[in-house]
């Protein structure tokens, strides 16, 4: 957080008759910019402190008062911005954040990388000194605007003298140029822009001006000019790809009357375009019965009238009959090496299909031709349908249906709990493990906490999923068969910055949400912790506590044990850190179940809370030689006799 006090930093305290003036009209401006992109969609605005962006803050509050922008705060930019980031992934919509000059600025970039990965509009606001103060020493000014573009799709600049020098229909269109960027479309996907407006000084309007500028009405903004980006990250190289437009592509050499399969990667869309995908993927389905490879990010496992399979994962070396020669890749790659195999095995012609994100989304380098128009346009373009599958394809199909069934009955075997055959059959199984004891004996595992979770949570409740050890668990173990939900997580920068603010985002637009998340990951954002006196919504934090960075355990480093080097120290990292203690210094209660009964009944107490922590503790050095026995250990699927 950057204080940006006064005249005392480096600006012009200017006074005099015009004083008064300047104040009104930066505020104004302010005004002006912000209530064109409300006009535009923006419903939710998260404001951190500041002096140099006070006009932006006073305009905000007026707006707020007018009922048209829903405000919040925050003290921390970069949980401000990851709070912005969780409100848009979960709404579809673009979030505003508004930040003061200097450092302040700097905090937003680790949340506009994962917008500009996951395609979320996201509309980052700094105020800056005016252009006379730079490079000349000033206190708290810095070329803030270089600090983002990297990352943004578009940089929006305000005049160097100040955004009071800017005409109402300047402004106007300067948010339309915005808005029109975040939200994308040719040549584009969705992702962050940064606008970056310098004001003047003085800053702050007095009481009067306020109360005079609380009623005024603006008139309606200008057709938005589309904006070139300034950067998108990933752009793909002239000629890297065959279909470098939307014309229509038919089957594009895919042959539904022939054995195929479907991998479905992290769903990046919005949410309103959910419910068509879906129905594209049902017909496709249908007509060519290709089995869906579903990631555990891709929201299809569960899904009601879907085939899916999520044992591939299992697989370290697919058998030669459940290879196809054709695939269909719909968003960006899962994250499964085994699967990444597989893929590279399988050959012949793949088609990959995104979701308005034109941008090469192939690291195999397997797929010559990419599509973004998004799956249900090109199911609708496609040529009518035979009438039945060809027996090849049915062969094909049947041996992954038969391979899922052995994979999905074989964890079910070796990932079972004490107890956990009562949980959700309204037994209280056998009663030991209270929710507020210490945990320590805990017998679970994480592979079998990620399958237990699975069925556990309520259908339709959207979860958050840190990267961390349980991001990995979820695609592994879960099975296709689990309630279906929103899942959302950040598998393209696979950061932890910002975990527990992007929950509250989800949780706020969606009106409830679960975080399943590592310690170290919530560690790092405990700041996260100060939204719960703001949520209007409901959060449940599911906390898998194995003392340390869990995930460095499944590195060959980790599996050796002692040696010369400080494994603890150099990688796992763990702290003395007690979870329920800092989320109760926040005013968040928490428990800690000992068994599946006691998870149940503590789940079932938490998700009725505003916002709650549910601790489960395990071992990080067995889990990892857990799931290391898992994969030597799965069985390799044979052909049908």
């Amino acid at each position: 957080m950057a204080p940006d006090a006064g005249p005392q930093d480096g600006g012009t305290a200017h006074g005099g008759p015009d004083a008064d003036g300047l104040a009104a009209a930066n505020l104004r401006a302010a005004l002006t910019l912000l209530a064109t992109l409300v006009a535009g969609g923006v419903n939710h605005l998260v404001l951190a402190p500041g002096s140099r962006s006070g006009p932006l803050a006073a305009a905000a509050g007026l707006l707020e008062r007018r009922r048209v922008l829903v405000l919040h705060t925050a003290i921390d930019e970069r949980s401000a911005a990851f709070f912005a980031l969780g409100l848009a992934r979960a709404s579809g919509q673009p979030a505003a954040v508004i930040t003061t000059s200097g450092t302040a600025v700097a905090n937003l970039l680790p949340a506009a990388v994962e917008a500009d990965y996951g395609a979320i509009p996201l509309l980052l606001i700094s105020a800056d000194r005016p252009g006379r103060l730079k490079h000349c020493g000033a206190n708290q000014t810095v070329n803030q605007e270089r600090f983002l573009l990297a990352s943004v799709r578009w940089l929006g600049q305000g005049d160097p003298a100040g955004l009071a020098a800017m005409e109402p229909v300047s402004l106007q269109q300067l948010a339309c140029r915005a808005l029109a960027a975040a939200m994308g479309g040719p040549p584009g996907p969705a992702g962050p822009v940064h606008l970056n407006l310098p004001f003047e000084e003085p800053l702050h309007a007095g009481a009067e001006v306020l109360e005079a500028e609380a009623g005024v009405s603006f008139p309606p903004a200008p057709a938005a000019t589309p904006a070139a980006p300034a950067s998108v990250s990933g752009e793909p190289e002239a000629g890297s790809l065959e279909a470098g437009s939307l014309e229509p592509i038919g089957l594009a050499g895919l042959d539904p009357q022939q054995p195929g399969l479907v991998v479905a990667g992290p769903w990046r869309g919005r949410p309103q375009a959910w419910p068509g995908f879906v129905a594209a993927l049902r017909r496709w389905q249908q007509r060519s019965g290709w089995p869906v490879l579903a990631d555990g990010l891709s929201g299809l496992r569960g899904v009601a009238g879907l085939a899916t399979v999520a044992g591939y994962d299992l697989l370290e070396a697919p058998p030669a009959h459940l290879l196809a020669g054709q695939v269909l890749r719909l968003g960006p790659l899962p994250a499964s090496r085994r699967l990444h195999q597989l893929l590279e095995r399988c050959g012949g012609r793949q088609l990959l299909i995104s979701e308005g994100d034109p941008r090469r989304l192939d690291p195999l380098g397997c797929c010559p031709q990419q599509w973004w128009g998004g799956l249900q346009a090109w199911v609708e373009q496609l040529p009518p349908a035979a009438l039945e599958l060809s027996p090849a394809s049915r062969r094909h199909a049947a041996a992954w249906w038969r391979a899922e069934r052995e994979l999905q009955g074989w964890l079910d075997r070796q990932l079972d709990l004490p107890g956990a055959a009562a949980v959700g059959s309204g037994s209280s199984g056998d009663g030991s493990g209270h929710g507020d004891l210490d945990g320590a004996g805990v017998p679970w595992s994480e592979p079998a906490l990620a399958r237990l979770l699975a069925r556990l949570l309520p259908a339709e409740l959207p979860l958050v999923i840190a990267n961390s050890s349980p991001v990995r668990d979820w695609e592994s173990f879960t099975p296709a068969d689990g309630p279906g939900r929103p899942i959302h997580s950040f598998r393209g920068a696979s950061g932890i910055d910002g975990t527990l603010s992007l929950a509250c985002g989800v949780a706020e637009a969606a009106g409830r949400a679960v975080l399943l998340s590592g310690d170290l990951a919530l560690l790092h954002d405990s700041n996260g912790w100060l939204w719960h006196r703001q949520l209007g919504s409901r959060l449940t934090v599911l906390l898998i506590d194995n003392v340390g960075g869990g995930i460095f355990e499944q590195l060959p480093i980790g599996a050796r044990g002692d040696g010369p080097l400080d494994f603890e120290r150099l990688f796992a990292m763990p702290q003395a850190v007690d979870p329920l203690a800092l989320a109760a210094a926040h005013g968040v209660p928490g428990r800690a179940p000992a068994s599946p009964a006691a998870l149940e009944r503590d789940l079932a107490w938490a998700l009725e809370l505003p916002m709650a922590l549910v601790l489960l503790r395990t071992d990080r050095r067995r889990d990892a030689e857990r799931r290391r026995q898992l994969r030597r250990m799965a069985p390799v699927p044979a052909p049908a006799p």
